[in-house]
């Protein structure tokens, strides 16, 4: 295993030594492997410390309650998410409190983690959000939303989650579509699944390969999801993966 992990790096291209460190660490850490992601400059870790802190003390005093729950989507919100913006990075998050609903969900999946909650981060073809299973109930962490993104009345979870049922028929209609924030037409949802912390970094470099993707870098833009698909093998980004190397292949011809 330690062999094939020496030979998946080797074939990668990371953006700096940092990126490189961070991504190779991560693979014990996922915390680290958010960090990855235009991990260039030098990095902080004060606001993260300083919010485990605080939840920590919570943590000790009623364990795994729903008031501790209440706790962690409050807190992260008044200390880490500031700003909504679109296909923003962890350090993004982090540095500048800008977030979208991956960096989000992956700050709140690292914290139910470190405290033991019950839960299952949902990928949608256009969005990302949590379902907490406590006391008997499913509980939505929506992180788009300061207020009101805690769905508990049972009528609204269920409500909430018929929203992204997944049509019979219905097929991944872009792979160049970013996930960001919800979808108010959700008639052509074609992706619910669960996804673990390794996957949601995949689908973090899959935000990131898309920006490259727009602004017609696409051999960078490949080398993101190259990254992306050795975290997760997901048919979004190997399809984008391809569409990226056609392009940059045509770029290169036109050239």
């Amino acid at each position: 295993m330690a062999q094939d992990a020496v030979e998946i790096i080797a074939e990668l291209r990371f953006e700096s030594n940092s990126e490189r460190e961070l991504w190779e660490a991560g693979q014990q850490d996922p915390y680290l492997l958010f960090r990855a992601v235009q991990a260039e400059k030098s990095l902080s870790d004060k606001k993260w410390s300083n919010l485990v802190a605080e939840l920590d003390q919570k943590f000790e005093k009623k364990g795994a309650h729903i008031n501790v729950l209440r706790q962690i989507f409050e807190k992260s919100h008044q200390q880490l998410f500031k700003t909504y913006q679109q296909h923003s990075t962890f350090n993004a998050m982090l540095d500048e409190g800008k977030y979208d609903c991956v960096s989000a969900s992956a700050a709140l999946a690292l914290l139910l983690d470190r405290y033991d909650f019950d839960y299952k981060v949902v990928e949608t073809d256009y969005h990302v959000f949590i379902v907490v299973s406590i006391e008997g109930k499913d509980i939505i962490l929506e992180s788009t939303l300061p207020i009101g993104g805690m769905i508990t009345a049972p009528s609204e979870v269920v409500s909430y989650l018929e929203g992204y049922n997944v049509g019979d028929s219905v097929q991944l209609k872009s792979f160049s579509q970013r996930l960001g924030a919800p979808k108010v037409d959700l008639s052509d949802n074609a992706i619910f699944r669960k996804v673990n912390l390794t996957q949601l970094a995949g689908l973090q470099y899959y935000n990131d390969a898309i920006s490259h993707f727009n602004e017609q870098s696409f051999e960078k833009a490949t080398s993101q999801l190259t990254k992306a698909l050795k975290l997760y093998n997901s048919e979004r980004i190997e399809g984008l993966k391809a569409l990226a190397e056609e392009q940059a292949s045509l770029l290169a011809i036109s050239n």
